[in-house]
């Protein structure tokens, strides 16, 4: 049976356990300095994009080690109950343990005198002790059952012990009859009870003998299942290495795109932030001279349009001075209005005199000349530059893809070496034997069903007729007790009794006699079932069920005080394995695969293998050799530099923010013009009606008219005034400091570019070799995990040891033990039944004799003595 090992070394060949070797930095890299500085310089590895190796093909068992027992099942839970209360200690592990250890040399009875072995039997008769006791009572039934019955029939033949053919007469003999009929009803039912448990017991084994059959047929082509599906499965995990493979080779060959496109966003997090501060300058700019434009034009509107609002209000003040003067203004009444009008003449002129602000014509040229130098497009011509850093990667990485080639057929010798090694091993031939030996033991097994058959109706009949022992006890029972109690008759006497009655107290005379004669032989059956059917199911079924059963087997040096470990002793002979039964039932009740299972990788290992192919240094020194010259890259021109710093000095620094913040903050006029026309309509609306009233509305309808023509214009210039000086107030804030950071930005970045890239390209070189390693440790990541949980599902050995013990105990041991329940309660009610037979039977029986009555001679008094019919007659009586 070698093949059956190799078998199981085979079809798990492929697995590794999935460490992961770093590969080792050169020699160059291995100082302490430069330990601590790749310690300060340490970040996070880059994300590897996640390969798809599909699924692996799985295998679809047909086996459901399941059952339930359906109504029977109540009765196997209330033998399960009984035998708690007869052995209600745990499992004795511990003591079959020292038992297996102390006598694995054979049992010699010398042996037992030892000190040692006898206190190994004491604990064992204790946790039998229950059994001992239920065994010595049936024993003791059995022995003392038939030796009872021979004597109570010789008592009986010498008419004693009821044998005598007389019944005395008592007055409360009609409760007595009543009381045993009672009681024989209540046994005989009981017993039918027994009998009808007995007898679904013998039928549940008998029907389930099918489902046996059953769970052969399904273990066996599971078997075959996966015998047939592991070489498949095997052969795509080889087969998805080509997935590995071939992303590494697309990486290759687009190695400039995506080395470049690493250095490219390394040094991004310097690069872009510079110009991105450059280009929002270059729209300050463009801000910038925006806002002068519109302060020169806001001044010259101002300026024009104070002098325009000068002149009106000037002659506004002076035509109402006039109209004041006008001798209606002398009336009394009228007086304090045109004195309160005329003080308020004054207020009637400009505010803001916007003449005296300078021009900003000088700061707005130099903007000018400083925006002929289009600077965003300076700074979008670095932003090019800096973009295409893959471009030019790829041109100064061309010898390695001009060595792709020469990878690929590294990488074909890999994959070759992998398939050679799957073909190492005879699978195929291995697998083809364990199907054929698989075929030729079910035919053998199928072999022996009508045997099995034959057996089992034997069985049955047996089963049968032991229980025909005690349905004919009952049917005695029941006729007599039919017979007796449709037969008797209160006024006929016992020697007068009717054929009915007599049959039916012959007929519980008979059950009594068979109950002697057959009573002992079930208790005889009845014991045996209890000892062995109790012991199995306490020290067999039970420890299946809670896998304690396991735990005895996997006992360290339980068979040799060498050998650790029992099952790789025997599969592998090494018992040095960390590998037990328990373990391997677990992972095969969790359908996981076999060769983790079993641990095969301390017989070979594969990872070793794996990392002597897979992981290949060669791959790794194409890239040693990469040299990458970014001093090409110009982040910003000289005119763009220059542009910068003629617009830090062009002067907008040095206007005069504050005074022109002053004058736009005055206001135009002295008072509003709206409210002073309405208080002068007010004022008027108080004079009498006539020409002065008509002269001042008309007064302050021009007055509204001028606020209309100028000063709303003016307003509105003030306001855009307003804003585009704060705007560059803003802007000129420590212009010269930003324009300086500016620059010292890109500096630091060029430099970057020119003088540290060579280091940049050697760490995004290394990660990119990190990500080209990451996909073949997801190959091999991904084939640890298959072979644990998707190739070689040994689901099918946990189904073998489970069927067995649901075919052992569920069919046959509960089956069993409830058949003995049922048959031993029968036995136990025999002996009621005798005494109730035996009692009732005396009431239904014609007797020889009976007890009449006569009159005493020596008596005045009339008195009636009993005596028999025929009695000697005695005077002196």
């Amino acid at each position: 049976m070698l093949w059956t090992r190799w078998l199981l070394l085979l079809i798990c060949w492929g697995t590794t356990s999935g460490q992961y070797q770093q590969w080792q930095p050169e020699e160059g890299d291995s100082s302490p300095a430069a330990v601590r500085a790749d310690s300060r310089r340490q970040r996070s590895p880059p994300p590897v994009e996640p390969l798809d190796f599909g699924f692996v093909p799985a295998a679809v068992y047909d086996t459901h080690a399941y059952y339930e027992a359906g109504a029977i099942g109540i009765l196997f839970h209330m033998v399960h109950a009984f035998l708690y209360v007869i052995q209600p200690n745990s499992f004795p592990k511990d003591l079959i343990v020292q038992v297996i250890q102390q006598n694995m040399g054979g049992i010699k009875l010398e042996e037992w005198k030892k000190p040692e072995n006898v206190v190994l039997l004491l604990q064992w008769v204790y946790y039998e002790a229950g059994f001992l006791v239920c065994a010595t009572i049936g024993i003791v039934f059995v022995v003392l059952v038939p030796v009872l019955g021979m004597c109570f029939c010789v008592c009986r033949c010498c008419e004693n012990c009821g044998g005598e053919m007389h019944q005395r007469q008592r007055k409360n003999a009609d409760c007595q009859r009543g009381f045993f009929t009672a009681s024989l009803v209540a046994t005989t039912i009981f017993i039918i009870m027994g009998v009808l448990i007995a007898y679904m017991a013998n039928h549940n084994i008998s029907s389930h003998i099918k489902s046996t059959r059953r769970f052969i047929n399904t273990n066996m082509r599971d078997l075959r299942t996966f015998a047939n599906n592991t070489p498949a499965q095997i052969e795509y995990l080889t087969a998805q290495y080509t997935t590995a493979k071939n992303k590494v080779l697309s990486e290759l060959d687009n190695v400039g795109p995506l080395l470049g496109g690493r250095i490219h966003s390394q040094l991004e997090k310097e690069v872009v932030p510079s110009l991105d501060t450059a280009l929002r300058m270059a729209g300050a700019m463009r801000e910038t001279k925006e806002a002068l434009e519109s302060v020169s034009s806001s001044l010259q509107v101002l300026q024009e349009g104070t002098e325009k609002l000068k002149d009106s209000l000037v002659g506004e003040r002076a035509s109402l001075s006039n109209t004041l003067s006008d001798p209606a203004c002398t009336n009394g009444a009228v007086s304090p209005s045109c004195n309160a009008i005329r003080s308020t003449l004054f207020q009637l002129g400009i505010n803001a005199d916007f003449s005296k602000l300078p021009d900003v014509n000088h700061a707005l040229a130099n903007v000018d000349t400083v925006l002929k130098t289009d600077l965003s497009n300076v700074v979008q011509k670095g932003y090019s530059s800096f973009n295409d850093t893959p471009k030019l990667v790829k041109e100064q990485t061309r010898n390695i893809v001009s060595a792709l080639p020469r990878v690929k057929a590294m990488l074909d010798k890999i994959g070759s070496e992998i398939n050679s090694f799957a073909k190492m091993f005879p699978v195929e031939a291995s697998l083809v034997n364990f199907t054929t030996f698989l075929h030729d033991g079910q035919k053998k097994i199928e072999s022996y069903y009508a045997q099995i058959d034959q057996m089992d109706f034997y069985r049955w009949i047996g089963c049968v007729a032991v229980l025909c022992m005690v349905v004919l006890i009952l049917a005695f029972n029941v006729l007599g007790l039919l017979c007796g109690a449709c037969g008797y008759d209160k006024q006929a006497t016992p020697t007068t009794r009717g054929c009915l009655s007599n049959t039916g107290g012959n007929l519980l005379m008979a059950g009594v006699g068979f109950s002697f004669i057959f009573a002992w032989v079930l208790m005889a059956i009845v014991t045996t079932l209890f000892v062995v059917g109790g012991n199995l199911e306490k020290l067999m079924c039970e420890p299946l069920a809670n896998r304690q059963f396991f735990k005895i087997i996997d006992t360290p040096f339980l068979v040799h005080p060498a050998k650790k470990n029992f099952l790789p002793g025997m599969l592998f002979q090494n018992p040095n394995i960390d590998l037990t039964l328990g373990s391997m039932y677990r992972e095969c009740y969790e359908n996981n695969g076999l060769y983790h299972a079993l641990q095969l990788e301390t017989m070979f290992n594969v990872n070793s293998f794996l990392n002597r192919t897979v992981y290949n240094k060669d791959v790794a020194k194409v890239l040693e050799g990469v040299q990458v010259d970014l001093q090409d890259i110009t982040l910003l021109e000289q005119a763009g530099r220059d542009s910068l710093i003629n617009f830090a000095n062009s002067g907008i620094g040095l206007i005069d923010y504050e005074a022109y913040l002053a004058e736009v903050n005055r206001g135009v006029t002295l008072v509003d013009l709206l409210t002073f026309s309405t208080d002068l309509e007010a004022q008027a609306d108080q004079l009498p009606r006539g020409a002065l009233e008509n002269a001042l509305k008309g007064h302050a309808s021009s007055i509204r008219q001028i606020h209309r023509e100028h000063v709303i214009p003016m307003e509105q210039a003030v306001s855009t005034l307003s804003q585009s000086i704060k705007l560059l107030q803003r802007t000129s804030s420590d212009l010269p400091v930003k324009v300086t950071n500016i620059l010292s930005a890109i500096d630091a970045s060029e430099y970057l570019i020119t003088h540290n890239a060579s280091h940049v390209v050697k760490q995004e070189t290394k990660g990119y070799v990190e990500s080209l390693v990451g996909y073949f440790k997801q190959y091999t990541d991904w084939v640890q995990n298959s072979l644990t949980a998707e190739v070689a599902q040994c689901k099918p050995i946990s189904n073998i040891v489970d069927s067995m013990e649901i075919v052992a105990c569920s069919f046959i041991v509960d089956s069993v033990n409830t058949f003995w329940f049922g048959l031993g309660t029968c036995s136990f009610l025999l002996i009621p039944s005798i005494i109730f037979s035996i009692k009732l039977a005396k009431y239904y029986r014609r007797m020889d004799t009976e007890d009449v009555f006569e009159d005493s001679p020596f008596s005045d008094t009339l008195t009636r003595f009993p005596r028999a019919s025929a009695p000697p007659s005695r005077l002196g009586w």
